[in-house]
This record gives structure tokens, C-alpha cells and sequence, in this order.
């Protein structure tokens, strides 16, 4: 999977760390980041050198185990010399302190990574912005747990990956401590910092009469943490949230984790951002309007397709982009509004009249996020339920996700699990290439 021609000399396939703790202490009025990373690894191969990604911070010192460490750092890259090589399979730890002023990664996807905000930071990390805050191996195949401890200025919260087990106050200081119990990919790794109240959101009353909620299902805890100005306007927005979680375990499966987190930033932000357990929306988004609506969709879905369930290699981001645009419409379909169908057509229309010059199976690195990766995606996601039939496609689909759970995933991968859930006779690779893997687009599949 590594070196990724997606995102070349980023990621190591020498080892992979097992657990992150992160230890930063952050002063928003001079965006002054100090912090401890611990990292326990495991050697893949005969390791006597450790490279990881981190940015532009100042590494001060590296130890192993008690002992301090020779290391340097050029480029977005600190090797690490350790103490006595480490056989393959064999355990290393790393104490490494760092520090300075944290700004976005810059590159082909523009700015990446730690980013200030008006009144606050803003986190977000794909496909390679991690190393702007954190000394990590920086690859989607590998996949961690984290400890995150941030100490920031008091009156603001800090709102990291996974579940809060610790809030502590001293004297101008706040700190703020995160478990992630699953695993995940350091791209999805985020701190968000601003004046958030957080909110519990709670799904209505069902109606006895809607078949919908005759079956009982686990739903997570799901919060909002927002501005006290702009809570008034975001819990509007956000009050179909829980019918939505309920929507998609009802497609996909359960949900793959404890809680899901929406994050207010009371800024304008380009597009909604993911991470994982979370969804960082601007002031911009609060709105009731489908295209609103179908971005909130379009991050909750990507708990499942693109948090639980990663891509190895970059160039699979069909399947968390296709998957997410695809949701859009079962959530469309669930909730009153068009039919799946009308929104393949609308997609189909609209991609019919753009170039017809991309692979969105293997689209290249500057342009695995275009549009077309999304709509194309969900159009092959579609032909696929149209001939396989409603019962059959969700079934494949909870089945995979359950299968796949907190695992990395490939388009090899998926058709095999298909042909498991497909008629004997169907050939699942035959058919999804036109749409992933052949540049012309293929006639509109129309229903049966």
C-alpha cells in the first residue's frame, strides 16, 4: 500500500503505531502549540530507523524508552535512530516533544491540516494534514487508537475524536481529554476549539402507526456543539439528525461507534469537513434546504464509509465519496423527499454534459476530489441496487459494513464480497467497470 502515488513520500510501510497519545497545550492568542506525542509501534520489518511524517514544528527532544535518541528532521520528515534494532513484530515506544506555530499543509488539495479560525481552530485532515499538528506515520492504511489531551484557554472547549473521559479547570486553563477506542486513520484525527456549549440532541416520539420504528435499534448518543448565538439556528437544522442515524443503520448496519458529534464553527467554511465520531459544519450550512441537508447526510454516512470501513490506498476514494453521495438519496428516499432514482437521473444529466475524461476508480491524486468521483460513484451504486434488487443490495451492504468493521478495505475486496451476495451468473466486475474504470459514461440505468 505505501509508497501511495497519491501522496508520495508521506507514510511508512516499515512499521504501524498501535496507540497515539497526545499530550498538547494550545494558546489561541498566539496559535502557540506545544506538545508530547507517545507512540507505541510495531516493527513490520527489521526496524533500526523510524520515519514519520510531522510539518513545520520544532522537534526538541526524542526519547526510547529512558534513553534519549538521535533524530533529524528535513522536509516533513523526522527519522528516528532507535536505541537497538527491533526484529519484525517486535514492540518500540517513542516520547517525542515538539512545539511552535501550527499552519495548514500546503499542496495539491490546497490547505490542509491545523487552520485558525476567527475565535478558534478548526481541524481537518484529509488526505495528508495530520502532520501538521502531530508526528504520525501518515497513511490511511494505517490505523490507531488515540488518547488526545488538549490544555487550552479557559472559556473554550476543546472537542477531539472518540469519547470525553476527562474535563479539567486551573487557573486560566481548561483541558479537555479524548478516548478513540477504535481505530483510525491519523487523517481523520482532529481537534476543534472554539466557545462551544454542547447539546444533546434526542429523537422524537415515534409514531406507533410507522412500521419504520417497529424494530428497536441501539442508537448513539448525538451532539451538537456550537456557539450559544448560532444554537438556536443549528439544533433547528439539526433536529432530523437522530431519524437520520436511525435511517442509515437501518441501510447500513449499526453505527460503528459510541457517539457522533456535530461541530458549529461560527465561521464560513467551503464545504462541510469529517472526522471521525464527528462532522464540522460553517454557519454557512444552517439551513433547511435539501442541498444543507444532503452535506449533513453526506458526513454522517461517512461513519460507516470512510471511518469504519478506510480505503488501503488513496486511490480507492470512490468508495468513501460514492458511498457518501450515495446516501444523500436513501436519505432523500427515507425522508419524503425524491426518490433515488430521480436524483441517478439528475446526476446522470449533469455528468453527461461535463467532460468525460476521468477514471473514477483511479482518478489521480489531483483529482480524487473531483465531483464526478461522487456522482459517478453513487450512479454505479445505483445500477448495482437496481440490478440486484433492494432486499439484496442493503443486505451485501450491512453485511459488508459489519464484516469490514474498523478495518481498511479495497475495490478487489468489494467486488468479492458482491459476487458473495449476487445471483449465481452475475459478474459484478464486468459490470461496475464501465462505471468506475472506463472514462465515457454508460447509458442511464433505468429502473426495473
Amino acid at each position: 500500500m505505501i509508497p501511495d502515488p497519491y501522496t508520495p513520500g508521506a507514510g511508512s510501510a516499515d512499521y504501524t503505531v498501535v496507540h497515539y497519545d497526545l499530550d498538547l497545550e494550545y494558546k489561541l492568542a498566539t496559535n502557540r502549540l506545544d506538545g508530547r506525542a507517545l507512540l507505541r509501534g510495531t516493527a513490520l520489518v527489521p526496524l533500526q530507523r523510524v520515519e514519520l511524517d510531522l510539518g513545520n514544528l520544532r522537534v526538541v527532544r526524542v526519547g526510547a524508552g529512558a534513553r534519549k535518541v538521535r533524530f533529524t528532521h528535513r522536509a516533513g520528515r523526522l527519522a528516528v535512530l532507535l536505541p537497538a534494532p527491533v526484529d519484525a513484530g517486535g514492540q518500540f515506544e517513542l516520547d517525542i516533544r515538539y512545539g511552535g506555530y501550527p499552519q495548514p499543509i500546503h499542496g495539491t488539495w490546497g490547505e490542509v491540516g491545523w487552520e485558525e479560525l476567527t475565535d478558534g481552530v478548526l481541524v481537518a485532515g484529509q488526505p495528508n494534514g495530520a502532520p501538521s499538528w502531530f508526528p504520525c506515520n501518515d497513511h490511511p492504511s494505517h490505523k490507531s487508537t488515540y488518547r488526545i489531551r488538549v490544555s487550552t484557554d479557559a472559556g473554550y472547549r476543546a472537542v477531539c475524536n472518540g469519547e470525553l473521559v476527562e474535563h479539567t479547570r486551573r487557573a486560566s486553563w481548561e483541558s479537555w481529554t479524548y478516548l478513540q477506542r477504535e481505530p483510525m486513520a491519523t487523517y481523520l484525527a482532529t481537534v476543534q476549539i472554539g466557545r462551544y456549549d454542547l447539546h444533546r440532541l434526542v429523537e422524537p416520539a415515534a409514531d406507533p402507526s410507522d412500521a419504520r420504528h417497529s424494530v428497536p435499534l441501539r442508537l448513539p448518543a448525538q451532539f451538537v456543539a456550537v456557539d450559544a448565538g448560532l444554537a438556536p439556528a443549528a439544533l433547528a437544522v439539526l433536529a432530523r439528525l437522530p431519524e437520520m442515524m436511525r435511517v442509515f443503520i437501518e441501510s447500513f448496519g449499526p453505527y460503528p461507534f459510541e457517539s457522533y458529534t456535530v461541530v458549529v464553527a461560527d465561521d464560513v467554511l467551503e464545504i462541510p469537513l469529517e472526522a471521525q465520531t464527528l462532522c464540522i459544519l460553517g454557519r454557512n450550512h444552517l439551513s433547511l434546504t435539501w442541498e444543507a441537508q444532503r452535506l449533513i447526510a453526506h458526513e454522517l454516512s461517512h461513519q460507516w464509509f470512510g471511518n469504519s470501513l478506510t480505503v488501503a490506498r488513496w486511490d480507492d476514494i470512490w468508495m468513501h465519496e460514492g458511498f457518501a453521495c450515495y446516501a444523500e438519496w436513501v436519505w432523500s428516499e427515507a425522508s419524503g423527499g425524491a426518490a433515488a432514482q430521480a436524483h441517478a437521473r439528475v446526476a446522470w444529466n449533469r455528468l453527461n454534459q461535463l467532460p468525460q475524461d476521468l477514471c473514477v476508480g483511479d482518478p489521480g491524486p489531483e483529482e480524487m476530489f473531483d465531483d464526478r468521483v461522487y456522482k459517478r460513484g453513487a450512479l454505479a451504486l445505483h445500477a448495482l441496487r437496481l440490478a440486484l434488487g433492494d432486499q439484496r443490495f442493503f443486505g451485501m451492504l450491512k453485511d459488508w459494513t459489519r464484516r469490514k468493521q474498523q478495518d481498511n478495505v479495497t475495490y478487489r475486496q468489494f467486488v468479492a464480497h458482491v459476487e458473495s451476495h449476487a445471483p449465481e451468473g452475475f459478474r459484478i466486475k464486468a459490470f461496475l467497470k464501465p462505471w468506475l474504470f472506463q472514462e465515457r459514461l454508460p447509458a442511464f440505468p433505468a429502473a426495473a
